[in-house]
């Protein structure tokens, strides 16, 4: 007797069951379809498990990183040594095998899709042990004395030779450092050409005077480069052959070289004056003028420099003529005139490979401005010593043989100058450089053989000449 209502209360069940699977249908289709259309603006049980596990899971109230663990802050420390440099070290703590392996390998926890729960709450402590783990081993390790990296002392001197900073001078260094200063090798040069003048005067040869005139003209050059590099210093830090020089270097300071030129040219023109004679002492203090006040500000005005230096360079043989006579005569000025022509083939091939330093240093030389100029002027001189050497007899300075043998080597030179002017290149012009380093001693060396004996060594029967003209010459 139940049958009938029973099967219309499982009949209204059914009905209503099914139109609510209907519905649940349809909103499935539709959420499906909105996935279908922007599925990055959906997050999937996935997505959400793999945050969860990733970064943050709750164990006993507690919230632990589950990302790569952030590391102790580096210690640094100051490592003062002797060469004044600062630099920072870090101190960098040692890494347990345990916590390298858990570290590296943060992909290993994102692998599995849906993990259980058990095993991630396992895995949540076993990281915060090795978190606590890690923890308590940087606080050892921070204990640790810090690792300071030793240099070697070929990797040290590199290194230093790449800094620009100031060098300290020992006393040792000294001699080196003024020799520098000093152009050791010019200066020689100079001393070179004024003992030449002196051993060409037609006068008995005195060693004392000698030795006297060829130490104050020493001591006048030595004066007249120092004051010449304390001038140029911020010039000669932009060319690559004088960087090196004391004062660019801060080898001395600027105070130490100023005293050394005094302690140099104040001696030397006061030996020349009052030991040899006033005329030689006035033209030390002259070639000093010259050098310093007109030939170094000249260089980075005109081309005229190198004129000007030239006339600087044909004094010295003039000054040992001088202490030797006291007067100047035809042969003192025959000398000067070899020596300023032959500085122009010798100045201007070295100055040609050196047109890029000259350029960036600012100074104007001929062959940095006036290349055409520069060769000709080479060319001229060099023939030009051929007529200066033919000259020689002519003023009984020498004798006629002496134009015949320094014909070879002027020749010589005057090719090398030829070839100079007609191709210009470096190789000519090294050439002409290294010729004129042997050429000017070879042709003083020829002159000094050449030497035409003076007239009261001829004839021993003339009567010694009065005390009043020996006094007066």
């Amino acid at each position: 007797m139940f049958k009938t209502p029973c099967s219309r209360l499982s009949g209204l069940v059914g009905v209503s069951v099914k139109q609510k699977l209907i519905r649940c249908n349809q909103s499935a289709r539709s959420l499906i379809q909105l996935h279908r259309r922007d599925p990055s603006n959906w997050l999937t049980y996935q997505h959400l498990n793999f945050l969860k596990r990733q970064y943050v899971t709750k164990k006993n109230s507690e919230l632990h990183q589950r990302a790569i663990p952030k590391q102790a802050p580096v210690l640094t420390i100051v490592d003062e040594r002797e060469d004044s440099i600062e630099r920072q070290v870090q101190r960098i703590p040692t890494i347990d095998a345990e916590v390298t392996d858990a570290v590296s390998h943060p992909a290993d926890f994102t692998s599995k899709a849906q993990p259980e729960l058990s095993s991630l709450k396992d895995a949540s402590s076993e990281d915060g042990a090795l978190q606590n783990d890690s923890v308590s081993s940087t606080d050892l390790n921070s204990d640790e004395t810090p690792h300071v990296h030793v240099e070697t002392d070929e990797a040290r001197e590199a290194r230093l030779d790449k800094q620009w900073k100031m060098l300290k001078v020992d006393v040792a260094d000294l001699p080196d450092v003024y020799a520098k200063l000093a152009k050791i090798k010019l200066t020689a040069l100079v001393v070179t050409t004024a003992a030449a003048g002196y051993a060409m005067a037609p006068v008995p040869f005195d060693p004392l005077m000698f030795f006297v005139s060829c130490l104050g003209t020493g001591l006048a050059s030595c004066t007249a480069n120092s004051i010449n590099q304390y001038f140029e210093v911020p010039f000669d830090s932009n060319m690559n052959r004088t960087k090196n020089r004391p004062l660019v270097r801060g080898q001395i300071s600027p105070l130490h070289a100023v005293c050394f030129a005094l302690a140099c040219g104040v001696p030397g023109v006061t030996l020349l004056t009052l030991a040899v004679n006033p005329l030689t002492g006035l033209l030390g203090a002259l070639n000093i003028f010259l050098y310093t006040c007109c030939y170094t500000p000249l260089k980075r005005l005109s081309i005229a420099n190198t004129w000007v230096g030239a006339l600087v360079g044909a004094i010295p043989p003039v000054m040992g003529w001088t202490a030797a006579t006291g007067c100047l005569e035809p042969g003192a000025l025959l000398l000067g005139a070899l020596l300023y022509s032959w500085q122009f083939p010798h100045f201007n091939a070295l100055s040609w490979n050196l047109r890029e330093d000259y350029s960036r240093g600012g100074y104007r030389m001929m062959s940095v401005t006036h290349p055409g100029m520069c060769k000709r002027v080479a060319l001229r001189h060099s023939v030009g010593l051929i007529g200066l050497s033919s000259l020689a007899p002519v003023l009984d300075v020498t004798t006629w043989t002496f134009p015949v043998i320094s014909l070879p080597i002027n020749l010589y030179i005057s090719y090398l100058a030829f070839n100079f002017y007609r191709k210009g290149d470096r190789s000519s012009a090294r050439k002409l450089f290294f010729c004129s380093l042997w050429h000017l001693p070879m042709l003083l060396l020829l002159a000094l053989t050449c030497k035409k004996p003076r007239k009261d060594a001829e004839d021993p029967a003339l009567p010694p000449a009065p005390i009043a003209m020996t006094l007066q010459s």
